[in-house]
């Protein structure tokens, strides 16, 4: 069978139980260990038996037992960079990219290259942390996180993509031991009433998407405690829910009262990220 015709058949099959078409050709870059560009340059080649028993295999996983195709194939892609995930992280999301690009740009303009500590609350997969370390060689990171499975990915990843950071086990921001200039999480958001998709709730770590009744324990956690651990000019970095954007401000004006504070929309126009500037100088 050409590779054409096996696509069209699988997106449809996808299509008909509402799964996503493109976890088709996602799937197929790994079965065939290529890249986007020579997948189309075969389209009008065979695709052998065996490639289809492989996709076949995994197909069903995804399409009938309700597994998310990251953990399938085992990595995930991130500011262009591959990540490994699997069930011990969640898997990281293309909002969470602006936050990281966000994040990059306001270091160039308030910080204009100096060297700094950065600290990533929550790291899971190390996504945040590797990615500011990979694009800034001027940050120097730390990443926290309770689970030691989830350090361990991220370790993993640190390696793979050849960056230097340093991993502390242990809740929110209870394993620093010294001050930073720039903190940036994106915590569990999610209210734990909240109606989550199925494959997401059955598969990623429940302890990485929920944040409490109204989504906004860890904001709290970290803001109450965050002045122990930031030098004197610093910024605080969060992704959140897309309607905490009020209760977020408020929290960072009870702890931080002199800070200026600044709500970042995402691509899609909303509320996704909040930058808190302590200490002054980021009129410039």
């Amino acid at each position: 069978m050409k590779l054409a015709k096996f696509i069209k058949i699988k997106q449809e099959e996808a299509i008909t139980v509402l799964k996503e078409e493109s976890a088709v050709i996602f799937l197929l870059e790994d079965v065939l260990k290529c890249d986007a560009t020579t997948l189309f340059n075969k389209l009008n080649e065979e695709i052998s038996d065996e490639d289809i028993n492989k996709f076949n295999s995994l197909f069903d996983l995804y399409l009938n037992h309700n597994k998310p195709i990251q953990y399938l194939v085992g990595y995930t892609t991130f500011y262009g960079y591959d990540f490994i995930v699997n069930e011990d992280v969640l898997i990281p999301r293309f909002e969470t990219e602006e936050l990281v690009e966000n994040i990059l740009y306001r270091y160039d303009t308030f910080f204009k290259g100096q060297d700094l500590d950065v600290v990533d609350i929550g790291t899971g997969s190390g996504a945040i942390a590797i990615s500011l370390a990979k694009e800034e060689s001027h940050l120097h990171v730390t990443a926290t996180d309770i689970s030691s499975k989830a350090l361990a990915i991220a370790k993993e990843n640190a390696n793979k993509l050849g960056v230097d950071i340093t991993f502390l086990e242990g809740d929110m921001l209870e394993p620093l031991t010294k001050k930073y200039d720039i903190l940036v999480s994106n915590p569990p958001y999610i209210p734990e009433d909240e109606n989550v998709d199925s494959l997401v709730k059955d598969n990623e770590p429940n302890i990485a998407l929920f944040g409490g009744s109204d989504g906004l324990k860890f904001y709290r956690i970290i803001l109450e405690n965050a002045k122990n651990y930031l030098k004197d000019r610093a910024m605080i970095c969060f992704e959140h829910g897309y309607d905490k954007k009020k209760e977020i401000e408020d929290l960072a004006k009870i702890n931080f009262p002199t800070a200026k504070v600044e709500t970042i929309k995402d691509l899609e126009g909303k509320d996704r990220m909040t930058f808190i500037y302590i200490g002054g100088g980021f009129d410039e």
